[in-house]
């Protein structure tokens, strides 16, 4: 029998009881669904993660206050949380020479006006190299001068979403807008940079001097003099990252006189070690993932075994009659073996159909992130060819060795 005839024999078999044959590709069809979904997913999630370390930076640490309630877990007072200061930022900067860039931050959020336009938006106190740490570049006008860091100067960058919700279409460079009371010159626009990955709108900022933060935009709140929010570094060579990050600890233990034993006032947050964290779970859950889908996968192949051995069972005279018109051991194992794979095949081109239209769907309507990958697709069409061969090949063996002479007396 050649390969035309072989597989017109196959379809006829499985066409003589279609429903059983529809009812058992129904594993194969879950399972390669299944895997489709699910890797697709993870590989989403993991390019979420390499953009959230694109934008973070993964040479980087924070360094923030970790303070607030005294002893017996009493309330303090608010200025009692920013117990870091620019002077600590100096010091880094100073006595640690593989750090490259250091910049103290202060945070808040205002009401934006221009004219009849107004906006709320997070505002940044900053220092020099925070636009390096941040990749931040100007779309137009010009970063602050020394001139501005040095006094409390009313100079003001904008956010891309700002500025287009303030300004539309006008030029916004050597504007006048209003940050909460206080009049500020817009002196630059920063260039796009879109959703990050947390999925916050990072252009929906405004930049400001640190110490025209403190002065004019604290309001009343009392900090201790010098006082920041935070303090990001930025190490030169990522391999010095995890020393570095012990020089500081050790370095501010010293300038606030931590006692040893005793609590830290500040933290110190490796942006790598969180990525790397965050990459190791998402990679396990997605293993975990393509498990479950791949079960799915093996229970479809057992029931193909099954239903093949049924068919076996069923067929044995008409295997006896083959053989006694001459055909052979292997003609009757090629026949079931692409019935197997028939069944198979047909599951795995329905279960990429679905697993594809699942995974569009996902990315949609879900809040999963989803990255389809033809790779995938193909290892899938693999997975069900071979599913067929792996386990179809029991049954079709078992019929090859069936003696023709018992097999036609079978009723």
């Amino acid at each position: 029998m050649d390969f035309v005839e072989v597989l017109r024999t196959a379809i006829f078999a499985l066409r003589g009881n279609w429903m059983r044959s529809a009812l058992t590709s129904l594993g194969v069809i879950i399972g390669i669904a299944a895997v489709i979904v699910m890797v697709s997913v993870g590989q989403g999630t993991q390019s979420e993660i390499d953009k959230l370390v694109s934008g973070l930076g993964s040479n980087r640490l924070d360094i923030g206050s970790n303070a607030g309630r005294g002893p017996g877990g009493v309330r303090m007072s608010a200025s009692s949380f920013y117990t870091i200061t620019e002077d600590d930022a100096e010091a880094i900067r100073e006595e640690i020479p593989e750090v490259q860039y250091v910049a103290a931050t202060l945070r808040g959020s205002a009401q934006l006006v221009y004219a009849e336009n107004n906006w709320s938006a997070t505002w940044y106190g900053v220092q020099p190299d925070y636009f390096a740490l941040e990749s931040w570049s100007l779309d137009a006008g010009a970063e602050f001068d020394g001139g501005d860091y040095g006094g409390s100067s009313k100079s003001v960058i904008l956010g891309e979403t700002v500025r287009r919700s303030l300004f539309g279409d006008e030029d916004a460079i050597g504007q006048s807008i209003r940050v909460g009371r206080v009049p500020f010159t817009v002196v630059g626009v920063l260039a796009p940079k879109g959703q990050g990955g947390f999925g916050q709108d990072q252009d929906d900022v405004i930049l400001v001097p640190l110490e025209t933060a403190r002065r004019r935009l604290m309001g009343a709140m009392a900090l201790p003099p010098g006082a920041v929010q935070e303090i990001a570094v930025g190490v030169a060579n990522a391999d010095d990252l995890g020393w570095v990050q012990g020089e500081i600890e050790s370095l501010l233990r010293q300038r606030h006189d931590i006692k040893p034993g005793a609590d830290d006032d500040f933290r110190v947050r490796n942006i790598a070690e969180i990525v790397a964290t965050r990459t190791q779970t998402t990679r396990l859950m997605s293993l975990l993932l393509a498990a479950v889908a791949t079960i799915s996968l093996v229970v479809g192949g057992i029931g193909i075994m099954n239903i093949m051995l049924v068919s076996v069972t069923e067929r044995i005279r008409e295997i006896g009659l083959r053989m006694a018109v001459g055909a052979g051991p292997s003609d009757i194992r090629r026949q079931f073996l692409a019935e197997a794979m028939l069944i198979s095949l047909i599951g795995g081109v329905l279960g990429i159909a679905i697993g594809v239209a699942g995974a569009l769907l996902v990315g949609r309507f879900g809040s999963l992130p989803v990255v389809l990958n033809a790779q995938v697709v193909g290892l899938a069409a693999g997975f069900s060819i071979a599913t067929g061969l792996f386990f179809g090949y029991y049954p079709a063996r078992k019929a090859s060795l069936l003696d023709p002479i018992e097999a036609l007396r079978q009723q």
